[in-house]
């Protein structure tokens, strides 16, 4: 979409239609697409996702990736790290510190933090090596975003964590009725998406939460900000977007029904 999520176009994958990715992600004018199967499989694009190439696999699936410190960084299934300097032309296996299932990974104040099932939470800031992290929540998380030096993770149960000291300690924020499985930052807001629709915002860096209106009923798994309007996307290729903040949100004309895993905006 170029038109702030208004209307959509379909794009060819190099990768055919035998794959199942993960999730998409922006940065270094680059569109990073990954598979959260055990092929490990990534493609790229480097015209604002006209078309798209494979890049070569580090092994093992992805569930997150992230960029920081001149390098894209992604977790995924059984503690799977594996990084690339060189804009996703080439990827490296990075040692691990947990078995569980990583979901999510994100940087800020020149940290990476991950975080996963049972509660894992690992942070590191040089891109090698992990420090992990005592949790008290012993669910999953699913999707972690940063905005004003917060940390926010949403996940299993409604569950909302959030961190202010650079992923060292995070705090019990809320909990939803609904699992969360998409989180963004924008506008001085937080917004999370997930089960059966749920909305949920947040504008006083995530220490509260309040309900958004849904247009729809199923799931959403993914959610992104951009030119001052936040895009959501799930199952049966369901597409909603908001232009106040997350406030209210409304139906965008969508041109699959399969479902969208994720969502980013180039900037």
């Amino acid at each position: 979409s170029t038109d702030n999520g208004t209307s959509w176009d379909n794009r060819t994958s190099p990768a055919g239609t035998s794959l199942h990715f993960g999730g998409i992600f922006f940065k270094n004018n680059n569109f990073m697409v990954y598979t959260n199967q055990n092929s490990g499989h990534f493609i790229r694009s480097t015209d604002n996702g006209s078309s798209f190439d494979n890049m070569t696999s580090a092994g093992g699936g992805g569930m997150a990736t992230t960029f920081g410190n001149d390098t894209f960084l992604t977790v995924g299934p059984s503690g799977t790290i594996f990084s690339s300097s060189d804009n996703g032309t080439s990827w490296d296996n990075r040692t691990s510190v947990t078995a569980n299932h990583l979901t999510a990974v994100t940087f800020g104040n020149d940290t990476f933090v991950a975080v996963g099932e049972n509660g894992a939470i690992r942070i590191f800031s040089d891109g090698i090596t992990w420090t992990p992290q005592t949790s008290s929540y012993q669910g999953s998380l699913h999707c972690m975003s940063i905005g004003n030096n917060n940390f926010v993770a949403v996940g299993s149960g409604g569950k909302i964590v959030r961190s202010n000291d650079k992923g060292t300690s995070f705090d019990n924020a809320s909990n939803t009725s609904s699992h969360l499985y998409g989180v963004t930052f924008g506008n001085n807001t937080f917004v999370g998406v997930g089960q059966n629709g749920e909305i949920v915002r947040s504008t006083d860096n995530g220490s509260s939460w309040n309900n958004s209106t849904s247009p729809i009923s199923s799931d959403l798994y993914g959610v992104t900000f951009g030119n001052d309007t936040f895009v959501a996307v799930g199952a049966s290729g369901k597409i909603v977007r908001s232009t106040d903040d997350g406030s209210s949100w409304d139906n965008s004309t969508s041109t699959i029904t399969t479902d969208l895993k994720g969502v980013t905006f180039s900037e």
